[in-house]
């Protein structure tokens, strides 16, 4: 009986065991990526088949999740891929990884969002390049404006400007974003009359990013919009496969706060997703008076008509009000302590200027909560100011609402085609002073007491309790800037203004691609835009007064403008522009090669509402000088020597259209004399390496390029006397070359290095000619020479290093720590203040720096139906002080010295200093 037992003991013992290898639990995990562009996939799903187990990648395509032991297949999908399968074997208690999972595009699906924003094959297309993948920017943006992610990439620099929210710039190899073509969803952002990018139009973007392009250099952009410094395009998240909701909650120095909402309907039906998020943001700033209240919102929708026509929708826009911090001051203003360590300054400019403190911003002042005066701006009169306690200067407001309709059609193997149809809006402008206010100087001594000027030690700031006590009809005169006024009853004499630049564009990128064999196609495209920009000025605040004189209108003087009606000036733009190309693009397994020829037409009018016509003084002026062509022929090849290696060239040359003010003289409501387009000619060679198992990648490139013809225009320039002109130059050359070299490499699952560092040789290789024509109309037009041969360009470090180390300690835990390196940063400087031929110094040389920056973040482990990530970011981990933007021989804030001894030195220089120390971080909860 004891033996039957032990038997039956046995066999339960047998089949528990049994039953644990049957049905023990193992762990699958690997990563999934574009087959095209080696970048991970945020979002992809991975189900076991027949089942309703899965998971979904996270924002570098990795994966991991436990299910039962033993043999299963498994799907791989994603919106605008093939679907994938394959067979795994789980083992109990066993970690398996399926590696790397490559998918390929489809015909009509993500191939066509890659097409219509020209994304770059890895490995294939023949130009220097880097991705910057959705995981990145979420784990070290930080809700900073999104060009500052780029800093760790070759030949780029991005500050924050003065520090307020959007007021971001970007240089790509030594050119600013006018010579940068930045793209959304392959859609072109800069300004159709300058080539500006405004980045807090698009605050709030990055949260819908999924991956940001840089193509430096020409580029193989195809489009009718030269890009010469490169071409940064953003790509945001397409409407997801797999339903859920996301919340992410921020908190930062300067009383930040962020919310982000995100939602997902996934697939339905298995033809329709869409997905949206709607962010808020507000803040006091880090400098002071650089508040921020804004909003931002997404949309991204997709329909897949049938398997050869696919639809897609998107909408952004960021409706903002900000602080500005427009002036530089000189460094002095800042830290006399830190001034006094830099080499050359000459400490007697302490005289001049008093020590404000590093945060400090000349653009706001205090004012009396009881003045109740109301602002206009946004088409309304009765807006109360942002604080009860302050006025700003300088605010900017704007809303610029993006929306496109994508259409992928795939005609039959051979032909397909794809076109974008888009929209552009824009309201809003920026705020400043007209007239004449008070002001006080750094000691505090009102400007224009006793009837006579007088300011001492600077930064003098605005006194607008004392402009309003002038306003309100409290002073019978007041005497301002040298100028002594009589007042009438209600007249103000100072205001506040809004520069209003309204805007509308409307555009469509068609292009046609043909397979005319294995090895060889073509695509043909069009490129079609028009827009019209309103520029003016309104009263914004009267400040205590009723009423402002204003002479601007001809057909109206001595107008008494209220609040919210146009003064200073008042006219229209419009940009008509029509573009086309041709691409040819031979591909085998060894190689790659391309060549495309495009051409532009554009056309610039300009319409006057306060000029009186000269023909016929009953009508508005109008000049509508002819159209101007352009055009642009590059082309490239890339082979792989190995599985490894490959080496690549390009070369192109560029016609590029001038912008609107070398076109057009608002000024003077004179057209300019023979405008001519600015040449680009450019080459690059490259070498890309990539390891076999992946954990080594390293890119190097040489690049060279002449820049020819290059226009400059400057206003507002007293060259003799007190004559104010425009001063034009149409022949300045310039040489841009140097080296780029960026690695990765991750030996383990525990740690990461990346790094990135380029040396630049960029600087004016002519003196050139200038046109200068004066304002007023009886002074006469000069011929003279600017002295700029070997003149480095400036605004930009030629040198730069970047590197950073990631640890992962524990799963789902990262540490990166960062560190950025710059050195040979030449000042801003003016061409038009060149005008000595024995003055051949160079621009101000800022001090070389180090930052750092620390990143943090934790995926909690939960269960697989929700997500809970915590992050923190600590930028200049180490507080260092130091100089990011500066401006050679300040107009306003140079210490020039006795006989001009400081000419070119720190004293004679305005800077920004970077940020102190500050902080963000959150949590974001996933379902």
């Amino acid at each position: 009986m004891r033996r039957s037992n032990y038997t039956i003991l046995l066999c339960f013992v047998a089949l528990f065991m049994a039953a644990n290898l049957s049905y023990g639990q193992g762990t699958l995990k690997g990563k999934v990526k574009d087959a095209a562009t080696n970048v991970g996939l945020y979002g992809a799903s991975i189900m076991v088949e027949g089942t309703a187990i899965g998971t979904a990648t996270d924002e570098n395509g990795d994966f991991s999740f436990d299910l039962d032991a033993g043999k299963k297949k498994i799907i791989i999908s994603y919106v605008g891929y093939e679907k994938q399968e394959m067979e795994v074997t789980i083992k109990n208690g066993r970690e398996t990884s399926t590696g790397t999972i490559r998918i390929e595009p489809m015909a009509i699906g993500m191939a066509g969002i890659r097409i219509v924003s020209d994304r770059a094959r890895d490995r294939e297309t023949p130009v220097a390049m880097s991705n910057i993948e959705k995981k990145e920017i979420v784990d070290r943006l930080g809700s900073r404006d999104i060009p500052l992610i780029l800093n760790s990439t070759p030949s780029i620099y991005a500050t924050p400007g003065g520090g307020g929210a959007g007021d971001a710039r970007i240089n790509v190899r030594g050119f600013n974003q006018r010579n940068v073509a930045i793209m959304i969803n392959g859609v072109p952002v800069n300004d159709m009359e300058n080539g500006w990018v405004y980045w807090s139009n698009w605050d709030g973007i990055s949260d819908a990013t999924s991956s940001i392009q840089v193509q430096r250099g020409l580029s193989a952009v195809n489009l009718a919009t030269p890009s010469i410094g490169g071409t940064m395009n953003v790509i945001t998240s397409p409407a997801e496969m797999k339903s859920g909701v996301s919340g992410r909650f921020e908190v930062g120095s300067g009383n930040f706060m962020k919310s982000t909402i995100t939602g997902h309907t996934g697939l339905i039906g298995g033809k329709f997703a869409m997905s949206a998020s709607v962010v808020r943001k507000v803040g006091n700033g880090i400098v002071d008076g650089t508040w921020t209240d804004a909003w931002a919102y997404y949309l991204g929708a997709s329909y897949n008509i049938n398997k050869n026509h696919r639809l897609e929708v998107y909408a952004m826009g960021a409706p903002q009000r900000h602080g500005q911090n427009l002036y530089m001051q000189n460094i002095a203003t800042y830290d006399q302590e830190y001034a006094k360590s830099i080499q050359g300054y000459d400490t007697l400019a302490f005289g001049k200027f008093k020590e404000q403190g590093r945060l400090y911003n000349q653009n706001w002042a205090p004012v009396k909560a009881t003045y109740e005066g109301k602002q206009a701006f946004n088409g309304k009169t009765d807006r109360n100011r942002h604080s009860d306690l302050f006025l700003n200067e300088r605010e900017n407001y704007y809303h610029k609402p993006l929306a496109n309709l994508n259409w992928y059609a795939q005609w039959n193997d051979k032909v397909s085609q794809f076109t974008t149809v888009y929209y552009s809006g824009g309201q809003g402008g920026g705020t400043g002073t007209y007239g004449a206010l008070y002001r006080r100087d750094a000691n505090g001594v009102l400007g224009g007491k006793d009837y006579k000027f007088y300011y001492g030690p600077s930064p003098w700031s605005w006194d607008f309790n004392q402009t309003i006590l002038a306003n309100s009809g409290q002073m019978d005169s007041v005497f301002i800037d040298k100028e002594y006024f009589a007042l009438k009853n209600g007249q103000s004499v100072g205001i506040l203004r809004n520069s209003i630049n309204n805007q509308w564009t409307i555009g469509a990128i068609s292009k046609v691609k043909i397979e005319w064999s294995d090895v060889f196609r073509t695509t043909i495209g069009v490129d079609w835009r028009t827009a019209e920009i309103q520029h003016y000025r309104e009263v914004r605040d009267l400040l205590g007064g009723l009423y402002y004189i204003d002479n601007a209108d001809e057909f109206n003087p001595d107008k008494k403008a209220f609040i919210g009606d146009k003064i200073a000036y008042n006219f229209t733009n419009t940009v008509d522009w029509i573009g086309g190309f041709l691409q040819g693009e031979y591909h085998t397994e060894l190689i790659t090669a391309y060549a495309t020829v495009g051409v532009s037409n554009i056309k610039y009018k300009h319409t006057n509402h306060f000029v009186k016509s000269k023909e016929d003084t009953t009508k508005k002026l109008e000049l509508n000088p002819d159209a101007i062509m352009g055009y642009q022929v590059k082309g490239g090849i890339s082979y792989r020597a190995s599985n490894i290696i490959t080496v690549f060239g390009n070369a192109g040359y560029v016609s590029k259209v001038p912008i609107f003010d070398a076109v057009v003289n608002d000024r003077t409501n004179q057209l300019i004399k023979d405008p001519t387009n600015e040449e680009f000619i450019s080459a690059e060679l490259g070498l890309n390496f990539r390891s076999t198992d992946e954990k080594f990648n390293a890119n190097v490139n040489l690049y060279h390029t002449n820049w020819n013809n290059r226009v400059v225009t400057v206003t507002d320039y007293e060259l003799f006397s007190d004559n104010e002109g425009l001063f034009l130059i149409s022949d300045l050359d310039a040489v841009h070359q140097g080296i780029e070299l960026d690695f990765a490499v991750q030996p383990n699952k525990w740690f990461r290095i990346d790094a990135a560092g380029s040396i630049g040789n960029w600087k004016n290789t002519n003196d050139a000619q200038v046109n200068w024509s004066s304002y007023d109309d009886t002074v006469q037009d000069s011929t003279f020479k600017v002295f700029t041969k070997d003149l480095k360009t400036g605004d930009a470090p030629q040198t730069q290093f970047a590197i950073s180390g990631t640890v992962f300690p524990l799963k789902g835990l990262y540490l990166t720590l960062s560190m950025r390196h710059y050195a040979d940063m030449y000042a801003d400087w003016n061409v038009a203040s060149r005008v000595d031929q024995d003055d051949r110094a160079q621009s101000w040389k800022t001090p070389s720096y180090n930052v750092f920056d620390l990143h943090v973040g934790y995926t909690l482990p939960t269960s697989p139906n929700y997500r809970i990530e915590l992050f923190a970011h600590i930028f200049n981990l180490f507080n260092t002080l130091y100089i990011q933007d500066a401006v050679d021989n300040s107009q306003y804030n140079a210490f020039m010295g006795d006989n001009n001894n400081n000419t070119h030195s720190a004293a004679a220089a305005e800077v920004y200093l970077g940020l102190p120390r500050w902080f963000n971080t959150g949590i974001q909860i996933s379902f």
